[in-house]
């Protein structure tokens, strides 16, 4: 068995993506299989916290009582450099476009990736 990166889900400042030997696919969610060619055992690796942003959707009514605190808040969807797409939090000015760089902040008691227009 491989030893899986510790990542932001597990309160590391950190995103983890995998990536296959066999056909050289990315991808986010871990899986022990490449989604793409179905190869064993894809690779981990931590990405560099670069991206670009593909969709912004800003929430102005708290789903539960825990994230009250945070409306509004922004939900955006971003493409990695490395070539994977995720869901993470971000600034409320951000724009489809936006080249975006992660942070991580606390978010209803736990950790979150936090994207912000890059410098």
């Amino acid at each position: 068995m491989i030893d899986k990166l510790a990542d932001w889900t597990t309160g590391a400042e950190a995103i983890v993506y995998q990536s296959c030997g066999a056909c050289g696919n990315v991808q986010y969610f871990h899986r022990n299989f490449c989604a793409a060619c179905g190869a064993p055992d894809p690779t981990e690796k931590r990405a560099s916290g670069t991206a670009t942003v593909y969709a912004t959707s800003l929430v102005c009514r708290a789903a539960t009582p825990e994230t009250r605190a945070h409306v509004p808040y922004n939900i955006v969807l971003v493409d990695a450099t490395e070539g994977f797409r995720m869901m993470a939090h971000g600034a409320n000015d951000l724009a489809i476009g936006d080249i975006v760089i992660v942070s991580y902040r606390p978010f209803a008691g736990k950790l979150v990736p936090y994207f912000e227009k890059a410098k």
